[in-house]
């Protein structure tokens, strides 16, 4: 399984290398700086900890399962960087550095402790698929160490991460450091088959029977780090992408609306350049539906709106949407009234029920009243109107 999951992992983590390489163009802070060695790290580690990489290593300094103290004392490292990151991220420098330092200090005396133990442990021979669960059995302490730096540190970096996540100032750091804090289930998994592995091994058993958990949770964990990491940098993108698309939709979906209303009132269309884009004329349409919605009020009558209203109060339909409903059934009134030219004896002087106050709000309801225009749940209401004002009409004949 080493042999398929960690190359996937190193590739993911190089990636995300590459891509913060780029943005260090622009961004040499003290942040991308400490992410940069974060993601060098993780690539380092999940190549190194492949089988065969990992016997190379070992091999190339003569010492036997080198590839174990030097990938652990790297992923102490990388809980290092994340966590310069995180108080830099929400600290001012100088508080940060101080806040960092009793953690780096402490981080350093581990690493320490992880080189002594580690000198003192005899290996007859290499372990590139089960070095962890050996420790476990003939040289505990040495990852029981290991374990509760890297257990209480990840455990600091998650509460970092959701704390700042809260007052995050740009929504994309917000959502990548709420996804960095979804990893803790996933640490906790892995320290405690580790923890397992342990207890275990002193009672002469192996734990090769939750190997896989551990496994994947660090595998899991790293690919959520590494979206979470960079989100911050690529999600702007997603968001572009994403509003690009809802334009398009919007633009489609006040299509029908527009046309029925201007097919009556042509007036307010006006003639776009050619080079006109798509939020341009999505604007324009906007206006023109409204244009076009208040010159037909001459042709809306106050019975249809009283009954839509009953209408909407009988089917429960309240806010935004009960207000496109009855919106919805005045037009669809006005274009078939102004088609006949049947115009009712009295029209409503203002044609909108509500007025949304920015643009937003606007197009969000105008959508809302263009999907309520092709299937309203008032058409009952029309046609009770429609009885009520030829009865009007002919009372008054």
């Amino acid at each position: 399984m080493n042999s398929i999951l960690y190359p996937a992992c190193a590739v993911a983590a190089l990636i995300a290398f590459l891509y913060k390489l780029h943005v260090l163009r622009t961004d040499r802070s003290v942040t991308q700086l400490f992410l940069l060695g974060n993601f060098f790290l993780q690539t380092i580690v999940f190549t190194v900890s492949t089988p065969l990489v990992w016997l190379k290593v070992s091999q190339t300094v003569e010492i036997v399962n080198f590839s174990g103290l030097f990938t652990q004392g790297c992923v102490i490292l990388i809980t290092a960087c994340q966590q310069v990151v995180l108080l830099s991220l929400s600290n001012d420098p100088k508080t940060a550095a101080r806040k960092a330092r009793p953690r780096l200090l402490a981080l350093g005396l581990v690493l320490a402790a992880m080189i002594t133990l580690f000198s003192m442990a005899t290996f007859s021979h290499e372990n590139p698929t089960d070095f962890a669960l050996t420790k476990a059995q003939l040289y505990p302490s040495y990852l029981l160490v290991y374990l509760v730096a890297y257990g209480i540190s990840q455990v600091d970096v998650q509460i970092l991460c959701l704390r700042y996540s809260k007052i995050a100032p740009k929504p994309w750091l917000r959502r990548g450091l709420r996804l960095v804090g979804l990893t803790m289930p996933f640490v906790l998994t892995y320290t405690l088959c580790r923890v397992a592995d342990v207890v275990a091994g002193q009672l002469g058993v192996s734990g090769q029977a939750w190997e896989p958990i551990a496994q994947w949770s660090v595998v899991l964990a790293t690919v959520i780090n590494v979206i979470g990491w960079t989100l911050p940098d690529w999600g702007r993108h997603v968001s572009t992408l994403w509003q690009a698309l809802d334009t398009r939709r919007a633009y489609r979906e006040l299509k029908v609306l527009h046309a029925s209303l201007t097919a009556q009132i042509p007036e307010p269309v006006l003639p776009l350049n050619a080079d006109a884009g798509l939020r341009a004329r999505l604007y324009r349409r906007m206006v023109e539906i409204r244009d076009a919605q208040w010159a037909l009020r001459h042709w809306m009558s106050p019975a249809l709106l009283d009954s839509a209203e009953e209408a909407c109060d009988q089917v429960g339909l309240t806010g935004s949407e009960r207000a496109a409903a009855i919106e919805a059934a005045l037009l669809r009134a006005a274009v078939r009234g102004k088609a006949a030219n049947d115009r009712p004896l009295n029209h409503d002087p203002h044609p909108r029920v509500t007025d949304p106050q920015d643009l937003p709000s606007e197009l969000r309801f105008l959508r809302q009243l263009a999907k309520a225009f092709v299937s309203s749940p008032l058409a009952a209401a029309e046609h009770r109107s429609v009885g009520v004002e030829r009865s009007s009409k002919e009372s008054s004949l």
